[in-house]
């Protein structure tokens, strides 16, 4: 097939069936989770060689990392939001102004994050429990927000991709990341003697690398629907606020989640102690292998439901959500069952240095708590997806405070300090609160689904009178 006719494809199918549509988005986009999740669990892997302290270290460092991918997820969300309904309402020139600006917007954001991370890492760490192993965290965060700017621009393009449908080339691009970070680990970390540290190059060079085959694709080469042409670009307040209406709102929901991680990391020293939190670092780890297609749903339902909520397509709309909800909790259901009988062997992965048996069963019980939230998580993750399309982000980020702040927190707290139930109390209590959060969210979504038919019925009648009278006058 030729370039053109690749663009067509792509665009006839988020435009078309949208059960065809989400099967043939979520393949690709549950190969990317896999390769991201596979990376962090290599990550965490040969960190964990260098002992149960760097792995800590990790531990603590992971919800600020979330706060650079957060960025960059939110920025990507605000930008497959706007391209996918300016390619429902077939308003190409819309499109491409809009994807100037979200690069725009990439690189001051990764201008001021560096800078505010840097000057504030080591007063962050301690404010968050982090001094036992400070320095550790130290050497692995100041790479990682120094080189914020390749990571952001990664998510940027692979978020640009995927809103006209080529998910081949988005796969592609996070292949490249993937396993270039897998390659380069041992060799920065244990060859290089460069511990901690090395771990946190590696991650910033594999982005590099993908963000320059990426934007060689769409900037060089212009093998997209969508051109992004500087020449044309024409500033727009409107097209700013409507990336940013879904982006910034998108963005705090991720800083929510690294909030939540560092709640239940400040919850288990409480409790237990650092090796509470390794044991969390790990497992989580692990688990998000479960919810993996829950995100890959979630991924392609923004693309398709926004497609069909810029064309006013309520059919395709409610099509789209109930199958990709539908889909996540078998999916969910069968994954659950898998990680729970292997959770042990997957344990091991994370203790093969120390041969600690009691640390393997803690992780291996923890995996097994946190399936149990497989099933129900593609409730909320297709809830919070729907209204970001809808470019209604606040909406999704009320949403997302609720099931993962509010409700998570207060339950872990709950369990695990005032029912004084220890560690096991916080993932319990954590777990519950994510499984009732998404319960409302999907509730909520079915309200909202009342609202917008009886509107765009008023709308559509509206229309049809004023069809009318001018029919009448001639």
């Amino acid at each position: 097939m030729t370039n053109n006719e690749n663009k067509n494809s792509n665009i006839e199918l988020i435009t078309g069936d949208p059960k065809k549509a989400i099967r043939h988005l979520t393949g690709p986009m549950v190969i990317i989770m896999l390769l991201i999740v596979g990376y962090n669990i290599v990550d965490s892997i040969w960190v964990a060689g260098l002992g149960f302290e760097a792995l800590a270290a990790l531990g603590f460092i992971t919800p600020l990392y979330m706060i650079i991918i957060g960025l960059g997820q939110g920025i990507g969300a605000g930008t497959t939001s706007i391209l996918a309904r300016c390619i429902g309402a077939e308003d190409k020139n819309r499109a491409s102004n809009a994807g100037i600006h979200s690069i725009l917007i990439t690189i001051v954001t990764s201008i001021i994050l560096s800078i505010i991370t840097f000057l504030f890492l080591k007063e962050i760490l301690i404010l968050i429990g982090a001094s036992s192993v400070l320095d550790l965290a130290m050497n692995y965060g100041i790479i990682v927000f120094i080189g914020s700017f390749p990571i952001l621009l990664n998510l940027l393009g692979s978020s640009i991709l995927r809103a006209e449908g080529d998910v081949k080339r988005a796969t592609y691009a996070i292949a490249i990341t993937s396993l270039l970070n897998i390659a380069l680990d041992p060799l920065f970390i244990y060859s290089l003697n460069m511990g901690i540290t090395g771990a946190a190059i590696a991650t910033v060079i594999s982005s590099l690398m993908a963000s320059i085959v990426i934007f060689y694709w769409i900037l060089v080469k212009r093998e997209t629907y969508i051109k992004l042409t500087w020449e044309k670009f024409k500033f727009d307040l409107n097209i700013l606020k409507d990336i940013l209406n879904v982006a910034l709102p998108g963005s705090l929901e991720e800083f929510m989640l690294s909030f939540s991680t560092i709640g239940i990391n400040a919850l288990l020293i409480i409790v237990s102690g650092p090796i509470a939190v390794a044991i969390y670092t790990a497992g989580w780890r692990i688990a998000m292998l479960g919810i993996i297609p829950a995100s890959g749903l979630e991924m392609a339902s923004l693309t398709i439901a926004g497609v069909a909520y810029g064309a006013k397509n309520l059919k395709n709309l409610k099509i789209t959500i109930n199958y990709s909800i539908k889909l996540g909790i078998v999916i969910g259901l069968i994954l659950a069952i898998i990680i729970s009988l292997i959770a042990p062997q997957l344990a091991t992965l994370f203790t093969f240095t120390t041969n600690n048996t009691a640390l393997t069963s803690s992780i291996a019980e923890f995996i097994r708590m946190l399936s149990v939230f497989f099933i129900t998580i593609p409730l909320g993750f297709i809830s919070t997806a729907t209204f970001q399309a809808a470019g209604k982000g606040v909406t999704s980020l009320i949403l997302t405070v609720t099931r993962d702040i509010i409700l998570s927190l207060f339950f872990a707290y709950l369990l695990g300090v005032l029912c004084n139930f220890g560690q096991i109390g916080v993932y319990w209590g954590l777990i519950f609160g994510i499984v009732l959060g998404s319960i409302i969210n999907y509730l909520y979504l079915k309200l909202f689904l009342g609202k917008i038919k009886k509107e765009w019925e008023i709308e559509i009648d509206t229309t049809l009178a004023i069809g009318e009278e001018i029919n009448e006058g001639n």
